[in-house]
C-alpha cells in the first residue's frame, strides 16, 4: 500500500451508505480505508464475529482518483474498554481477533491508557476527543507504546461537527504531543456521511492544529497509516518474540576485583 489512508470508517449496516463513503475516499485520492467494527462492552457483553470480508459488501470497489487502482478495503475492530477484565479478551488467542487486520483499543481510564500502551498485543490506541480527558498523558507508558510500534489515533470528524467538541479534539492532542514529540500519530476521520470526509492533504493541515510539524501531520494520513497495517500484518503472523541477553556479571566483577584479592581467596 503507498499513499494515503483512513484507518477509521464505521462499519454501520446501510451498505449503500458505506458504499458512498468509499466512493468519496477514493475520489479525494485515499488509497486504502479500514471498515471499523466497534465493541463497547459497557453497553452489554457481545461476541466478537468474524469480519465481513469487502468482497461480500461490495461487488465492486471504486478506483483511486490519479491511478488505475481499486481502493484497498481492510477490517478493524475496536474495543471500547472501561474495566480491566475486558482486556482480558485482547490477551486470549481468540481465532476471529486474529481474522482483523488492524485492533484497536480505546481506553477509559489512566489505568486502562498504561495497559494498553505496555502490555496489550494492539496496533492503535485510541484518544478521546469528544470530552476532556480524565487524566493527564505520562511519558513512560507512551514512550513504551512508541517503542512497541503502536499509533495513537485522533479523529478529525467531531473537531469540524461542533465547537466545543473543536477544543477538546485540540486541547487532548496537544497534550498527546508535549509528550510524544509528534511520533507514531494517525489521524482519521470515523466520517459517517461523505460530507464530513477531508482529502488527505486538508487533514495535514488539520494536524498543524493539533501541534505536530508540517511532515508529521502528511506522516499521520500516509507513512503512520502504513506503518500501523504492517504492524498488523506482524500481529497476525508472529505469535511472539522472544528477547535473549546474556549475563556477563561473574566476568565482570572478576575482572573488578584486584589481584591481591584474588590470591588471598585463591589461597
Amino acid at each position: 500500500m503507498a499513499g494515503f489512508a483512513d484507518l477509521n470508517v464505521p462499519q454501520g449496516p446501510d451498505k449503500k451508505g458505506l458504499q458512498s463513503l468509499l466512493e468519496a475516499a477514493a475520489r479525494l485520492g485515499y488509497s486504502a480505508v479500514a471498515l471499523n467494527h466497534v465493541i463497547d462492552f459497557k453497553e452489554k457483553k457481545q461476541e466478537i464475529a468474524k469480519p465481513v470480508s469487502p468482497s461480500e459488501l461490495f461487488p465492486s470497489l471504486p478506483i483511486v482518483q490519479g491511478t488505475s487502482k481499486q481502493l484497498k478495503v481492510l477490517t478493524r475492530l475496536t474495543l471500547v474498554v472501561s474495566d480491566p477484565s475486558h482486556c482480558n479478551l485482547l490477551r486470549s488467542t481468540s481465532s476471529n481477533i486474529r481474522l482483523y487486520d488492524i485492533i484497536a483499543v480505546f481506553p477509559k481510564t489512566e489505568k486502562l491508557f498504561h495497559i494498553a500502551c505496555t502490555t496489550l498485543d494492539v496496533d492503535i490506541v485510541c484518544v478521546n476527543v469528544t470530552e476532556k480527558l480524565p487524566f493527564y498523558f505520562r511519558r513512560p507508558p507512551v514512550n513504551m507504546a512508541i517503542d512497541r510500534g503502536i499509533y495513537f489515533e485522533l479523529l478529525y470528524t467531531p473537531a469540524i461537527k461542533d465547537s466545543t467538541m473543536r477544543r477538546y479534539t485540540i486541547s487532548n492532542a496537544i497534550s498527546l504531543m508535549q509528550i510524544c514529540k509528534g511520533k507514531n500519530i494517525v489521524i482519521s476521520s470515523a466520517a459517517e456521511r461523505p460530507l464530513e470526509l477531508r482529502g488527505p492533504y486538508d487533514v495535514a493541515n488539520l494536524g498543524l492544529l493539533f501541534g505536530l510539524s508540517e511532515s508529521e501531520a502528511k506522516a499521520a494520513v500516509s507513512t503512520n497509516c502504513r506503518a500501523t497495517i504492517l504492524h498488523g500484518e506482524t500481529r497476525k503472523s508472529a505469535c511472539g518474540v522472544v528477547y535473549t541477553v546474556k549475563k556477563l556479571r561473574k566476568v565482570e566483577e572478576e575482572e573488578t576485583v584486584p589481584a591481591c584479592k584474588k590470591a588471598k581467596t585463591q589461597a
